[in-house]
C-alpha cells in the first residue's frame, strides 16, 4: 500500500514538472530562432544551447547589494585598506596600459582601476556561472524584463560566434556581466575595444582590453577629462533646500545656500547636484556630470559614489569623512573575515571565512544576536563583532 502510494506521489511530481519541461524547450527554441535571424552561426547556436538547462539566476533578481544593503555597509566593504593598497599595486603595475587608455579615452588612470576594483576586485572575481545558461534562465523565467533578457542572450551568443570569448571563459554574475570590468554582451559588443592589439576584444583573459573598454565606455556616457566627480562638503544648519541627483545648479547657486567644501573653501565653478545618500543628517556631495558617467555603468548612487571615493583615495586623498548616521557601522573585508572566523570558533558553519556575508553566515548571526540580546537581522556590524570579540 505505502509503495502504491509513493509510485502516486512520483507519478504526480513527474506529471507537474513535464509543462515546466516543455515551457523551458519551447523558449529556448525561440531563443535559438532569434540567434539564427541575428547572423548568429548554427554551430555556434548548437554548441551553446544543445542539453542547456536553466539554473538559478532568477533567485538573485531583488537581491542586488547596491539596493538592498544600506550605504554604509555597501561602502564600508568596498572602501577598505586592503582595496585601497591593491588598487596602488594595480596603478603601478599597468602603469603602460592605463596611460594608453587614458591618452586615447580621456578617463584617468585611478578611475578606472576603482572601476576594476569595484568590479571584480581587481580579476579575482568574475562570477562562476555560465554566462549563456544564466541569460537563457532569465530570458524564459525572469518575471520581468524578458525582452531584455533575451536581447542580452543573443548578444552572448553573437560574443561566442565572433571568437573573441572562448566558451571556457564565457563566466560571469548571475544576470550575464562577465570579465575584469563585468559588461553586460550588448556593452561589449557596443564598448569592448582591442586595447592589446592581438586581434580579440577579450576582457575575460586581457586586463589590457578591460581597462581600455572601460575608459571606451565611460567616455561614450558622457566622461569629460579634467572635471572631477566631485566633492564632499558640509550643510548648514537644518539645510532644508533642493537636493537629488537630477537637480543640477551652479556652483554659485550651493555656495549661497551655505554649502561649502569641508576645509570651509569655496565650490569653484562649474554645475552640480547635492546628494545626500544617507539623508540630511549623513555625509554630503556635491557631484558633476561625470558622476553620472560612472552611474550609468550600474545606476545604483552607493554604487557610483564608492567608485568615485575609491578614485580618490587611490589618489591618496581621504576617504568619506562625515559619519554616516549609525551607531552599528558596516565592517570592511578584513572585519567580515574575523566575523566569520568568530563565529566558525563558537560552534556555527558559515564555511570558508572569506568575507563574503552569504546565507550560513547571515543565519550565523541571526542566531549569535538572538543568544546576545542584540536584534535579530543577520546583519554583519560592528555591534555583532564586539559581542563576538567579548567587548
Amino acid at each position: 500500500m505505502k509503495a502504491n502510494h509513493l509510485f502516486a506521489a512520483l507519478a504526480v511530481l513527474l506529471f507537474a514538472a513535464a509543462p515546466a519541461r516543455a515551457e523551458w524547450s519551447g523558449c529556448l527554441s525561440s531563443l535559438r530562432g532569434d540567434a539564427a535571424g541575428a547572423g548568429v552561426s548554427r554551430q555556434t547556436i548548437a554548441s551553446a544551447t544543445d542539453g542547456l538547462t536553466p539554473n538559478d539566476a532568477v533567485s538573485f533578481m531583488d537581491k542586488q547589494p547596491e539596493f538592498t544593503t544600506p550605504v554604509w555597509d555597501y561602502v564600508a566593504g568596498l572602501l577598505d585598506e586592503e582595496r585601497v593598497e591593491e588598487g596602488r599595486v594595480m596603478l603601478r603595475q599597468h602603469a603602460r596600459v592605463l596611460h594608453a587608455a587614458e591618452s586615447r579615452y580621456g578617463v584617468d588612470a585611478p578611475t578606472i582601476v576603482a572601476v576594476w576594483g569595484v568590479e571584480s576586485d581587481f580579476g579575482k572575481s568574475f562570477g562562476k556561472r555560465p554566462v549563456v545558461q544564466s541569460l537563457a534562465t532569465l530570458a524564459c523565467e525572469a518575471p520581468r524584463r524578458n525582452d531584455y533578457w533575451r536581447k542580452e542572450f543573443i548578444a552572448a551568443l553573437r560574443i561566442l560566434d565572433s571568437g573573441d570569448i572562448a566558451p571556457e571563459e564565457f563566466y560571469g554574475s548571475w544576470a550575464g556581466a562577465f570579465g575584469h570590468t563585468q559588461f553586460m554582451p550588448s556593452t561589449f559588443l557596443r564598448m569592448a575595444v582591442d586595447l592589446d592589439g592581438d586581434g580579440r576584444r577579450n576582457i575575460a583573459s586581457s586586463a589590457a582590453d578591460s581597462l581600455g573598454s572601460t575608459a571606451n565606455y565611460l567616455r561614450k556616457s558622457g566622461w569629460r577629462s579634467g572635471m572631477p566627480w566631485g566633492f564632499e562638503v558640509r550643510l548648514p544648519e537644518g539645510y532644508s533646500g533642493p537636493s537629488g541627483r537630477g537637480h543640477r545648479q551652479s556652483m554659485g547657486f550651493w555656495q549661497s545656500r551655505g554649502i561649502m567644501r569641508l576645509d570651509g573653501s569655496g565650490l569653484g565653478d562649474g554645475a552640480a547636484a547635492l546628494l545626500l545618500p544617507a539623508g540630511r543628517s549623513g555625509p554630503a556631495f556635491l557631484v558633476t556630470k561625470n558622476f553620472d558617467a560612472i552611474y550609468t555603468y550600474n545606476a545604483a548612487e552607493s554604487y557610483a559614489l564608492a567608485i568615485c571615493v575609491l578614485s580618490d583615495m587611490l589618489r591618496g586623498r581621504p576617504g568619506i569623512q562625515t559619519p554616516w548616521p549609525t551607531d552599528d557601522p558596516g565592517l570592511s573585508r578584513a572585519e567580515r573575515r574575523e566575523l566569520q572566523a568568530l563565529l566558525t570558533r563558537n560552534g556555527y558553519d558559515v564555511g570558508d571565512s572569506d568575507g563574503v556575508i552569504g546565507t550560513k553566515t547571515k543565519e550565523a548571526i541571526a542566531d549569535f544576536q538572538s543568544r546576545a540580546g542584540l536584534e535579530r537581522n543577520g546583519r554583519a556590524s560592528l555591534k555583532v563583532l564586539n559581542a563576538l570579540r567579548g567587548r
